[in-house]
């Protein structure tokens, strides 16, 4: 049963296993499966085969269990298969190379014979393993539906000053163990199989948070806890140190399954050690508590402390993950349904609403309201929520306002004038069905109002368009946004990486997308790209960019691969009114913006120490607006959508 109810929460990580120790021959499973499942377990990592068992010629496999004693849906939902440990396909002894690999087939054929949905494999027994690689890519090949779990012990030794000399000096002999680089090794040697996994083996030790982190864009399913990693509290339970908490509770987020696995430790209950602890006294009408109940319970805890997902993240969670591309404003009509969900961002309108009634008191002072009435153009004016926010403006600051909404979507003009009309606005709103670009207004602004900033800032064109209407600005005028800068940071996104290459193009590789980044490490804090300014009457003005950035990683983190950067941006509004979606300054509960995603064409594999260097340009055409990058180190790659040829904006 699941670990408890969190609310929005309908992930795997709701469930929880527990790994069988002990090979259940004969009729042995389905006792242990049903004792697992009274137990409030979900599902058994339990072993398929006799790990007594080598292959000769014409034996006939002996597995745990025929495939009738389970139906389909209990091997399907309540199983994942462990592949035998003794396998060892890197092995100097030819015999044993060559018997685990007719092995390894075997079982994998008889787990998909069962319709399981993953089975664990062994992890590598040193870090060259490129042959057991050989094989277990050979084997995702003629997979369909069924994932196999690399078993991974998450362990790295953080080195002694003396180490860290040898490895600064490039000292082979230093011995330093991340097991982040086997991982590494093996799904690069796997060609990023989007059915490769990991299960991770948490031991009583961590390695350092930066180093964790490199994780948390990586494709794990399951995390193993050895009980041996469980600390006793004061009442005899099992109970986790808080970075085994902190880490967990990142996992359930990431919808990560725990298993439990080892011998009981804790003697809390009547129950023996084992897989099934069952007590020799115990009557068929006694229901015998498992031996590793205890930790199960709780992890249980743990999970049902959690704060429910915030009524954002309820919204935002079928976006997870989930590639979109990028709009385009100016050569496309926005539908209704993508303006009914940027008018429900109320913080964002109430930022807005903020800046321009500031914007008032300064262009207004008390003793003016009489006779002044200020100018105000929304440009880009949608179906009216920023003609809305200005008029709740100068209500609320008692300034007289006259307002011009000028938008080229003639769609969008039809909801304006039956709001107009609704609201009784005729006296105080003109409106424009007009290209900002191409209108020629009858009087000059004193503010002019646009939303037309993307997840990257510029990259919707707000600067082309605001410096085509800024000619409508009075030379003290104020422009709201009065200045926007895009920020960037290196990260690890297996997931995004895998849904682009299975487009089978460079195409898709050189553009830009926008998506609510979930499974994904932040491998150094985010920098400047490029800032604009507005208005910004200069003639040597242009919207072209060039910036390269050096991003340096924590010197605990490890080794690390790059798939892309994650773009954002921060807007200053008017003065100190600002919003913006960087994650050390975003804007609370504001979804209008997820961030964006700048691929790599191939995942660069930075050493531990390594800085990054990544150069971004911002290309204008007669036509449209791209954006090219490069990494230069740690080692150089092509430069991406060159000339806009994949990916552009049209003007």
């Amino acid at each position: 049963m699941p670990l408890g109810q969190r609310a929005g929460d309908k992930s795997d990580s709701r469930y929880c296993g527990v790994e069988v120790l002990d090979f259940p021959n004969g009729d042995g499973l389905p006792a242990v499966l049903s004792h697992t499942l009274s137990s409030a377990f979900d599902f058994l990592l339990a072993p398929l085969v006799d790990p007594e068992y080598r292959p000769t010629p014409g034996a006939v496999l002996p597995v745990a269990a025929s495939d009738l004693v389970l139906s389909p849906s209990q091997w399907s939902s309540h199983v994942v298969g462990k592949i035998s440990e003794w396998i060892d396909l890197d092995s100097e002894d030819e015999q044993l190379r060559l018997d685990s690999e007719v092995t390894l087939k075997q079982e994998i054929a008889w787990a998909s014979h069962l319709s399981l949905q993953a089975c664990v494999l062994p992890p590598p027994r040193r870090s060259s393993c490129a042959n057991y690689a050989r094989v277990v890519n050979n084997i995702l090949q003629g997979l369909t539906n069924m994932q196999l779990w690399l078993r991974i012990p998450l362990e790295k030794s953080e080195p002694m000053d003396e180490d860290r000399a040898q490895v600064n000096n490039n000292n082979p002999t230093s011995d330093i163990v991340d097991s982040w680089e086997w991982w590494n090794s093996f799904r690069l040697l796997c060609e990023h199989s989007s059915q490769l996994y990991v299960a991770l083996d948490i031991l009583s030790s961590l390695p350092s948070m930066n180093s964790l982190g490199r994780w948390f864009g990586e494709p794990v399913r399951a995390a193993i806890l050895q009980t041996d990693a469980f600390l006793t509290n004061a009442r005899g339970y099992p109970c986790l140190s808080k970075r085994h908490q902190t880490l967990l509770t990142v996992f359930f987020n990431h919808s990560v399954q725990a298993i439990i696995s080892g011998r009981s430790n804790h003697n809390v209950s009547q129950a023996s050690e084992g897989v099934l602890g069952v007590d020799e006294n115990h009557t068929e009408d006694t229901p015998t508590r498992h031996a590793l109940s205890p930790y199960l319970d709780y992890i249980a805890y743990l999970y049902q402390r959690m704060d429910p997902l915030p009524e954002q993240e309820r919204f935002e969670i079928n976006y997870r993950d989930f590639l979109q591309s990028p709009l385009q404003p100016l050569m496309d009509n926005l539908e209704a349904q993508t303006y009914e969900t940027f008018e429900k961002d109320t913080v964002k309108y109430t930022q807005y609403q903020r800046a321009i009634a500031k914007a008032l008191v300064d262009k207004v002072s008390d003793d003016e309201i009489p006779t002044t009435r200020t100018v105000l153009m929304v440009v880009g004016a949608g179906r009216g929520p920023l003609v809305r926010a200005s008029l709740q403006a100068a209500e609320e600051t008692g300034r007289k306002l006259k307002v011009y909404a000028v938008e080229k979507n003639p769609n969008a003009v039809i909801t304006l004038h039956s709001l107009i009309k609704l609201e009784g606005w005729e006296s105080m709103v003109t409106i424009i069905s007009s290209d900002m670009r191409c209108w020629d207004a009858p009087e000059k602004a004193d503010i002019l109002v646009s939303e037309l900033l993307g997840s990257f800032g510029d990259n919707e064109l707000s600067p082309e368009c605001l410096d085509g209407a800024q000619r409508f600005l009075k030379p003290d005028g104020i422009s709201i946004p009065s200045s926007y800068t895009s920020f960037i940071q290196p990260v690890t996104a297996s997931k995004l990486h895998n849904d682009i290459k299975q487009h089978k193009d460079i195409a898709h590789f050189e553009t830009a997308y926008v998506v609510k980044l979930h499974r994904v490490a932040r491998l150094a804090p985010p920098q400047e790209v490029f800032s604009f300014t507005h208005p910004n009457f200069s003639p040597k003005a242009t919207n072209q960019r060039y910036t390269k950035l050096q991003f340096e990683l924590p010197q605990d983190t490890g080794s690390c691969l790059v798939h892309g950067f994650a773009g954002y941006f921060d807007a200053v509004l008017y003065k100190d009114v600002h919003l913006g979606i960087e994650p050390n300054t975003c804007t609370p509960n504001m979804f209008s913006w997820f961030p964006i995603f700048f691929p790599l064409r191939k995942p660069i594999y930075v050493p531990s120490e390594s800085p990054i260097e990544v150069h971004f340009w911002r290309c204008c055409g007669a036509t449209k607006v791209w954006y090219e990058w490069a990494l230069m180190a740690p080692s150089p790659s092509p430069i991406h959508n060159s000339n806009g040829r994949s990916y552009w904006v049209g003007l």
